[in-house]
């Protein structure tokens, strides 16, 4: 697999990268990253081959566009970013928001998936990216606002498209139950699936990716490494790794050596092996670690490995 291999998005005439970078990271999700660090990992995603860049107000509550922006002026990049947080500044003795990030600006998070707040949240975006458009525009985390997408989150966005403010429109979510009545309800370009097709997970295999198939809607898949276990690390999905998913990884590992694959490169490019998957997103927070997202996505893997990979599916 190729890091920079073009595919469209739907219908529309936005083309992604095979490989892309996740805009999170940058946002200090976890672990306080400089600017430094966070503008030489944007310039080796550029350098790999890497064309698409998403963000999101919720990064870092504004940080990752603020940051990506910049960069990406003049770079001819895909950029999304996404609708359903407003940021609002913290009133006097009011505390920061608790949602994963470290030393954010002085900014509070207010759920909006009304029609105006998708017209703010993309105006106060294109502020902070000092851009005057972007190319996909993803509802966020509608979990507890499915009807309310229906009736006005999804028609401001289709009248984005339909004046060409934005190219694609899409929904990002880390489940895929209502992504895949998303898909069959409306007319969208592409959904986002986060940890739900994995090699620990593939939820999104059993009625979303044939759905998405079916509507010629296309996938960007993140979370691939499952928050960290399947790239070393010991969480699985934000809290520490089960013994039976913790035994699952040793079996998937033990697989792979047996090839002489790394787990991070099975894991990378599982989802880009089904029809349906445009993307696959990966955060990075250093050129480094773009440097080996990059190697891992273009490892050669033998046919053989996969059935090898699908026993046992935790």
């Amino acid at each position: 697999m190729r890091v920079g291999e073009r595919r469209r998005l739907g219908g529309s005439p936005v083309e992604v990268t095979a490989l892309s970078f996740g805009g999170a990271a940058i946002g200090g999700l976890y672990t306080q990253v400089p600017d430094g660090d966070a503008a030489a990992a944007v310039a080796r995603a550029l350098a790999t081959g890497m064309g698409y860049f998403d963000t999101a107000p919720h990064y870092g509550a504004g940080r990752s566009e603020r940051r990506l922006g910049p960069l990406l002026r003049s770079s001819g990049a895909v950029i999304s970013t996404k609708a359903g947080r407003l940021l609002r500044p913290l009133e006097p003795g009011e505390g920061p928001d608790d949602e994963g990030f470290v030393d954010e600006p002085p900014f509070t998070r207010v759920w909006d998936f009304s029609a105006d707040g998708v017209r703010r949240s993309l105006a106060e975006s294109l502020d902070r990216l000092g851009l005057d458009r972007v190319d996909i525009l993803y509802i966020h985390d509608p979990d507890r606002h499915e009807e309310q997408v229906y009736a006005e989150t999804y028609p401001a966005l289709a009248r984005l498209r339909d004046e060409g403010v934005v190219g694609a429109i899409g929904a990002g979510m880390n489940q895929a139950a209502m992504l895949t009545r998303f898909v069959r309800r409306l007319d969208l370009d592409v959904v986002l699936c986060a940890g739900r097709y994995t090699l620990l997970d593939r939820a999104a295999g059993d009625e979303l990716l044939p759905a998405c198939l079916e509507r010629g809607t296309s996938v960007v898949i993140g979370g691939v490494y499952n928050s960290g276990l399947l790239a070393g690390g010991g969480t699985f999905e934000y809290a520490p790794a089960s013994p039976g998913i913790r035994a699952e990884v040793a079996r998937l590992r033990e697989a792979c050596d047996a090839y002489g694959v790394p787990l991070k490169a099975a894991a990378l490019q599982f989802p880009a092996r089904h029809p349906a998957v445009a993307s696959v997103l990966v955060g990075c927070r250093t050129a480094a670690e773009v440097d080996e997202n990059a190697a891992m996505f273009e490892t050669g893997i033998p046919d053989a490995l996969w059935p090898e990979l699908d026993r046992g599916e935790a």
